[in-house]
């Protein structure tokens, strides 16, 4: 992707553009020229300058460290919860792996980092009483807006660092006008304050991201026909772009129709059958999100080959469209679509033109009239089989290896389905005047807005490829599984230092047991009349919460997704659990410490820190390979040098 940006070749991806310009930025400034293919892991650079890419990644994610220190003082004002919440980050062998490559992870992190740390920063600010027009605080608070916009450019995971973000900013809020010494105007115009610097400052730095994204990108791409014509026609070397087509559609004109599904392909087909037991064993249709010549149909009237002159397409009039590589006609009947069952299949049918009844559809323009002239480009067209009464649709849904993993077409006796819907794109009719597609292109706004259509789709359709390693919610916590990241001789594997994992996890209980017992304590407290008291615990154990919280808003909303998951998807909500582990650590001690004598309590509390930081430091050491690399035997094999560390059987190095 960043060969794309550099060579200014669109693409189609999930996620937004910030990260990958990041990456090419960085690879551009350092020599990088944009011609290595990166087909496969573990293909030879032959020169290719990557390391200023590779450089810069690890360099945001090495930054992560020192943010995260800073992060926790913010919070807590204390030097050892800030220690151990950092040190467990730092030897956490998983975050170094995915901290040392070229991807957006260390990327999104870093500026995940920056977004917690600004928003507690802030909060420092306000509690210490400087006004909404402090300049300090108005810089950190822009700091916050820019780091929130940057989360979110890079990808949609951002959304909730934004939502902490903002729960923050609510409290900080609540607690100005809960001070009853200021008036309720201060609280006003910090809220009008942080609505221009987290609210309206963040949005306009998002579209300027992606208006340098689709500025770079002018040229066409492979990633063209999930986009619309007028997006398309934008885009130099597309076959829309700088070209012309007749206004209207007339018969005998060769065809391409594009389906308005977000996202959606081109009708169709080629030489191939649906399998036995799929239906009819006729040829195959499908939508394909590539150009290619089979996607070219010839549009007929229903009765006849040819017309005499120029006869134009109307809104309510009887057509067959011809697959012109194959000669066969759209087609349908009663036999269930492939895929989707309720609806019927559509296939190719016939010989040179020649079929029978079934190849008939009346087109209709969405929002037109009978009699209306058939636009390129402009109409949205209906077809509906003219005997089984069913509209020509896509599903979305990917067909089988058969299918070559093009998407189902059907028809579908539902006429409003709003997946029927097709345009004319390619229009070749040599006797009919032409016009610009540039009438046709999109403006800023609406390719910002298809965009994001079209990555919230592909988002939410996501499959894993064949051999990929995916994984589910439940597992990440425990460290289940983790994830090879090299080819077979040097291997690197993706997993947490399972010390540090599964002492996250247990803290994650602990603080929920600790919040339940200081909440009943602190209602009795109220119910004697007695308030709870403040100080230090208190403090550690808000801090501990906030950091709770973040860890659920990473963590938790995994569970609602249907889209394909992977191990990598846990690490920001790790950062949370790591820091809540620092913080209740010296909470843990502290509470014990406070029962003991002085000497007594100041040597358990040393000594148990001593333990837990060594312990942290020594499990780094131990299982350091997985990231640096590890030659010859599996672990389970004689001789393995990681021979003792396979301490779970779903563990494969």
């Amino acid at each position: 992707m960043a060969s794309w940006y550099i060579n200014r070749t669109f693409f189609f991806d999930v996620h937004p553009p910030l990260g990958k310009m990041l990456i090419a930025l960085s690879g551009k400034l350092t020599g990088y020229d944009g011609t290595f293919p990166f087909d496969k892991p573990g293909d030879k650079y032959d020169g290719a300058r990557y390391e200023g890419m590779r450089i810069f990644c690890t360099t945001l994610g090495a930054l992560i460290i020192p943010i995260t220190f800073l992060t926790i003082w913010e919070m807590t004002k204390s030097l050892d919860s800030s220690f151990v919440g950092t040190i467990l980050l730092l030897c956490d062998v998983g975050f170094l792996t995915l901290n040392r490559y070229i991807l957006l992870d260390p990327i999104l992190l870093f500026f995940m980092s920056c977004s917690v740390y600004g928003a507690f920063k802030v909060r420092s600010l306000t509690d210490e009483g400087k006004a909404p027009s402090n300049i300090r605080l108005l810089l950190w608070q822009l700091f916050t807006g820019t780091s929130l916009a940057c989360t979110m450019s890079v990808k949609f995971v951002g959304l909730f660092v934004v939502l902490f973000v903002g729960l923050r900013t609510v409290a900080d809020l609540w607690n100005v006008l809960g001070d009853l010494n200021k008036p309720v105007s201060l609280t006003v115009k910090h809220l009008i304050g942080r609505i221009i610097t987290l609210i309206i400052w963040p949005m306009i730095l998002y579209v300027f991201f992606f208006w340098i994204h689709l500025t770079v990108l002018s040229k066409s791409g492979n990633g063209d026909g999930f986009y619309s014509s007028g997006f398309q026609a934008r885009l130099e070397g597309n076959s829309l772009h700088n070209a012309s087509a007749p206004r209207v559609l007339a018969y005998n004109a060769l065809i391409s129709l594009k389906n308005h599904r977000t996202g959606g392909g081109y009708l169709h087909s080629h030489h191939h059958l649906y399998p036995q037991g799929v239906g009819a064993r006729q040829q195959q249709i499908t939508t394909y999100t590539h150009k290619d010549e089979n996607n070219r149909w010839m549009i007929k009237p229903y009765n006849k080959e040819q017309v005499d002159g120029v006869v134009l397409v109307r809104s309510g009039d009887l057509v067959r469209l011809t697959h012109t590589p194959t000669g066969r006609n759209l087609h349908s009947h009663r036999e269930k679509a492939p895929v989707t069952n309720k609806l019927m299949q559509v296939t190719g049918y016939g010989e040179d033109g020649i079929g029978d009844a079934n190849d008939v559809w009346k087109i209709i323009i969405s929002g037109g009239k009978d009699g209306d002239v058939v636009q390129t480009v402009k109409s949205k067209i209906l077809f509906i089989h003219y005997l089984q009464a069913c509209a020509l649709t896509t599903t979305g849904k990917q067909l089988p290896k058969w299918g070559y993993e093009q998407q189902e077409v059907a028809c579908n006796p539902n006429l409003r389905d709003k997946n029927a819907l097709w345009n004319v794109e390619d229009n070749i009719f040599e006797d009919l005047p032409k016009v610009s597609f540039e009438a046709y292109a999109s403006g800023f706004i609406e390719r910002f807005l298809e965009s994001h259509a079209v990555m919230f789709q592909g988002n939410a359709g996501l499959k894993p490829k064949e051999g990929e390693v995916t994984s589910q919610p439940w597992q990440w916590p425990i460290n289940y599984r983790g994830q090879f990241f090299s080819g077979s001789t040097h291997r690197i594997y993706l997993l947490g230092n399972p010390v540090v994992w599964w002492i996250n996890l247990l803290f994650l209980f602990v603080f929920f047991v600790i919040y339940v017992i200081n909440s009943v304590r602190e209602k009795r407290a109220e119910a004697f009349g007695t308030t709870s008291e403040g100080g230090k615990s208190s403090i550690l154990l808000n801090a501990a919460g906030w950091n709770f919280i973040g860890w659920a808003l990473h963590y938790v909303p995994f569970w609602a997704m249907g889209r394909v998951l992977y191990f990598h998807h846990y690490f920001p909500a790790l950062q949370f659990s790591s820091m809540l582990t620092g913080i209740l650590t010296e909470y843990l001690l502290s509470s014990i410490r406070s029962y003991l004598s002085p000497e007594l309590g100041k040597t358990m509390y040393h000594c148990v820190m001593g333990i837990i930081i060594s312990t942290t430091v020594y499990s780094f050491y131990l299982f350091s390979p997985l990231a640096y690399g590890m030659n010859g035997p599996l672990a389970h094999e004689p001789n393995s040098t990681m021979s003792g560390l396979k301490w779970l059987e779903s563990w494969e190095f």
